[in-house]
């Protein structure tokens, strides 16, 4: 497997995903503004969607992937790798489908206690509805992961990376037509019930979408007599502490959801614009390099190959870092302006734009190490060893939940985004000081300093863009072309200085490139 490519592809259409994602969020913006309406559907659809990055970033990549992979590639072959994931989907949907019922009766419980405050009845019921009509999203959505697994677990990496972009497809045409709706004469509540049945009938979609290649691929989806296997319950053995190591962001998102439910005003929508741009650069390269990596790391620490193990980890490292540091000032310089440029308009004022960006730059200063949890947990993965991670994401959680009970009322929706980015750093801090001292993983000195230099074009990069982002302020909120004329300037600079400056210094690897170009000139 090329790493490279393998990245390529992920990222890829993940970037169309956050872009699609991009676009949704916009239209949102314009469309529905930021008010109570808004943060019920946000809560609502952050539900399901926890339990879907737990799933596809955490449980089933942990846990199912490598499982699979041993059955596909050893004596029993594809026959193997059949009955498995027949007996996993046998167990696994049963489950789904009880978990999903349990949470559709306790509804009403779980809002009450996700508010843990006094809450108007008629915002209590928007609230409860939308999430009962949202939830069952989660029975089509990781069905649609198990099936994800195992095409990865074959490298087929595409119907995977891409059908998040369904989703959003299928909402921008919900809110493009409940904006006419609204014209002519539907309110912001009718609009939101639209876009939560939307959500339901997108999972049916993507589910469809993914079983499509499995067929391709030549697995047969069969259901029969739930039975607890062995191997099935080995599998959730694995599966459940990975979910909550590999899933601390989810789980964080999940405590976030109690934490700003306690503060005046629209919260709730306030980090979920501000998480947009945060998710860009970590699904596109956290992820990726994440999803990645798992299976090559598997492959070499199985056989004996540590060496090899140890190159994967460090191209992994040294391609997210690469990506990422810049991104993460960029957004920290520029956080106000790009919230400005991108969502200001219509609903969305001037006053929500500048609590928004200062909620980006808090939230992004953890970045790098979002993206690194997902780089450095597949490390342990790869042994079998779900554990580790899960104390690590713990004691992250347990500062994040600290913080706010002592600063919650002292920095409101900023001090919640600064508190998961500081516990983030806590969170690699535990994992690599683990990998270290089992010897699995240590960064060779190369790497070290190839990192000190990514660190130093960045800087140069932040110092262009803080001249720059001054000189175009009056584009920010100016029509849609001025404000696209100021985003190109600001990303085409700030990556023309990082990359020039990078190159220069040493930042990237001049091997590894003229290596990468080369096979792109013999494909």
């Amino acid at each position: 497997m090329n790493l490279y490519r393998a990245t390529g592809t992920i990222g890829g259409l993940t970037l169309v995903s956050r872009i699609a994602g991009f676009a949704r969020e916009m239209i949102f913006a314009r469309v529905l503004g930021a008010n109570a309406v808004t943060d019920a559907f946000f809560q609502a659809f952050i539900l399901p969607n926890v339990f879907r990055r737990l799933f596809a970033e955490g449980a089933f990549s942990a846990a199912f992937v490598p499982m699979f992979s041993r059955r596909l590639n050893g004596e029993g072959g594809l026959e193997s790798a059949r009955s498995f994931s027949t007996d996993v989907l046998s167990v696994f949907l049963p489950i789904l489908i009880v978990v999903a019922v349990l949470f559709e009766l306790a509804m009403p419980g779980v809002i009450w206690l996700l508010s843990d405050k006094d809450v108007a009845p008629d915002q209590f019921d928007l609230a409860t509805d939308l999430a009962r009509i949202t939830f069952p999203y989660i029975v089509l959505i990781s069905l649609t992961t198990l099936f994800t697994g195992m095409l990865n677990s074959v490298s087929r990496f595409a119907p995977g990376a891409s059908f998040p972009i369904i989703l959003n497809i299928m909402l921008i045409g919900a809110l493009l037509f409940g904006e006419r709706w609204i014209d002519a004469g539907a309110t912001i509540e009718e609009v939101a019930y639209l876009l939560s049945w939307t959500v339901a009938a997108a999972g049916l979609v993507q589910l469809g979408w993914v079983i499509y290649w499995v067929r391709v691929e030549g697995f047969s989806l069969k259901i029969r007599k739930p039975v607890l296997t062995p191997e099935v319950k080995r599998l959730g053995i694995i599966a459940l502490p990975a979910a909550i190591g590999g899933g601390a962001y989810q789980i964080n998102t999940l405590l976030q959801l109690y934490f700003l439910n306690q503060l005046e005003g629209s919260m709730i929508s306030y980090m979920n614009y501000a998480d947009r741009l945060n998710q860009l650069p970590l699904g596109i390269i956290g992820i990726a390099l994440g999803t990645a990596i798992l299976p090559a790391l598997s492959k070499h620490i199985g056989g004996g190959e540590k060496e090899s193990a140890d190159r994967v980890q460090s191209n992994a490292i040294e391609l997210a870092m690469l990506l990422t540091i810049p991104a993460a000032v960029a957004l920290a310089i520029c956080g106000s302006a790009f919230v400005t440029m991108i969502f200001q308009g219509g609903r969305f004022e001037a006053e929500d734009a500048a609590i928004v960006g200062n909620v980006v730059v808090a939230l992004v200063c953890g970045l790098p190490a979002y993206v690194l949890v997902k780089v450095l947990v597949p490390g342990f993965y790869a042994r079998s060893d779900t554990k580790t991670p899960l104390y690590a994401a713990l004691g992250s959680l347990a500062f994040f939940i600290i913080f706010n009970i002592a600063f919650l009322q002292r920095f409101g929706v900023v001090g919640v985004a600064a508190a998961s980015a500081i516990g983030a750093w806590l969170n690699v801090a535990i994992l690599y000081a683990i990998l270290v001292a089992r010897d699995y993983y240590s960064m060779p000195a190369v790497l070290v300093g190839r990192l000190a230099r990514q660190l130093l074009a960045a800087a140069a990069m932040g110092a262009a863009l803080w001249f720059l982002a001054d000189l175009l302020t009056e584009y920010y909120d100016a029509g849609i072309f001025a404000r696209l004329f100021a985003l190109l300037g600001l990303s085409v600079a700030g990556a023309i200085v990082y990359f020039g400056v990078g190159y220069a210094v040493g930042a990237i690897d001049r091997d590894k490139l003229a290596l990468l170009f080369k096979r792109k000139a013999q494909s």
